[in-house]
């Protein structure tokens, strides 16, 4: 445990490093980290932008600081800044997320550090921040905005779906790419305001203009997908392709996502035991220890030890939100969403990884996966939180 040559050595010592920082966190007076939110965002942000200059790449992406030994991942970090920003924007007073300049302005304190994190480029964690629409939804953003953009997220997938796909009449392709599909997806999207506009005799008439304008964008999104998804590097590419079923090769680029589920399903109903899982042991899972760590849960503690481990995650998160709503002070509950979400979007994509349901981009399952910056990321954002709730009665006063 003391070996820092070997990774439960140096995960050891961030352990102790993160008890340290929960302690600080503690002590520390609310108040001032209600003022140094912005601080903190504005720190977080330059060290994105910094780490584009001189940063180290690690897997093919420019997301580290280096330090002797030390490694740190300031994207990880930036989640935290980001969350308390957002919190103290929403919760300033006449700040309502339904005039459009406050739309804009929360946007716009998303979309910075997305920027510097798409330039590593980091999309695992891109993805994460995504998040904060929900945060966002809670406060007042309509619904028909969340809807459009799950349903644009349903047209993305779908244009990848059909990409280079051909229609053909003896053997002469008469047809590129077929966008009927996307079209009928983004036509879907617009149902909910189709049906507004027929209930509504106001705007019965803007019905049909409605349709002309889904045909418009289904098209230029569609051909906008193509363009971005050529624009990623081959690994990120071959690895969607493989997710959507369009390539198969279990023995390269499927090899992780193949050798995950095979160790989760010799776990069967029980497990094998503590340091007892085969695959797991002799190192037959690539990434074991930070992508792929749930594997590692599921061949040795089985079904149960999955199910455990998945119950456990979702009353951490449930208990938050629970939390959040008993706050007086608007600032907390909307931190207090920001970091449900962060670790529900964490929770989801990582195990959906290691079960092959969601694309292998790097996400660390929050207090499990190997690795010192997420460890004290997570930690700060769950024991602010904590110090925020301590001092909740002290709003009245």
């Amino acid at each position: 445990m003391f070996d820092t040559e070997r990774t439960y050595g140096n995960q050891f010592r961030w352990i102790i490093g993160g008890i340290i920082i929960a302690i600080v966190i503690l002590l520390v007076d609310g108040s001032f980290i209600n003022s140094s939110a912005y601080l903190i965002y504005g720190v977080t942000t330059f060290l994105l932008a910094a780490v584009l200059i001189i940063g180290v790449e690690v897997n093919g992406a420019t997301s580290w600081f280096r330090f002797g030994p030390v490694s740190l991942q300031p994207s990880e970090f930036a989640k935290l800044g980001l969350s308390l920003a957002l919190a103290k924007y929403l919760s300033s007073l006449n700040i309502r997320i339904q005039d459009f300049n406050t739309k804009v302005f929360a946007a716009l304190l998303i979309a910075v550090p997305s920027g510097f994190i798409l330039l590593q480029p980091d999309t695992g964690t891109v993805l994460v921040f995504v998040s904060f629409i929900f945060v966002l939804y809670r406060e007042g953003l309509s619904g028909d905005i969340l809807l459009l953009g799950l349903l644009t997220g349903v047209l993305a997938v779908t244009s990848l779906l059909v990409k280079d796909m051909s229609v053909s009449i003896a053997d002469v392709a008469i047809f590129g790419n077929i966008m009927l599909s996307g079209i009928l997806i983004l036509l879907a999207s617009f149902i909910y305001i189709l049906i507004k506009g027929f209930t509504r005799k106001r705007y019965r008439k803007r019905a049909f203009t409605y349709l002309a304008i889904a045909l418009v964008v289904s098209i230029v999104f569609v051909s906008s997908v193509d363009y971005i998804f050529s624009k990623l590097s081959p690994h990120q590419q071959d690895r969607i392709e493989v997710l959507l079923g369009k390539k198969y090769d279990p023995q390269g680029l499927g090899y992780n996502v193949k050798q995950s589920k095979t160790a989760i399903g010799s776990g069967g109903f029980t497990g094998k035991g503590y340091l007892k899982g085969t695959l797991t042991k002799h190192k037959y899972v690539p990434m074991q220890s930070t992508d792929f760590i749930f594997c590692t849960i599921g061949e040795e503690f089985g079904f149960i030890g999955s199910f455990l481990l998945i119950g456990l995650f979702l009353t951490l998160m449930i208990r938050i939100i629970f939390v959040a709503e008993r706050q007086r002070s608007k600032l907390t509950r909307i931190f207090g969403y920001c970091v449900a979400c962060i670790f529900f979007f964490h929770f989801t994509i990582n195990i959906g990884m290691t079960i092959g349901l969601a694309p292998v981009i790097g996400i660390p399952l929050p207090f499990f996966s190997y690795g010192g910056s997420s460890l004290w990321a997570f930690t700060a954002l769950l024991f602010i939180f904590i110090k925020l709730d301590s001092e909740r009665m002290d709003i009245l006063r």
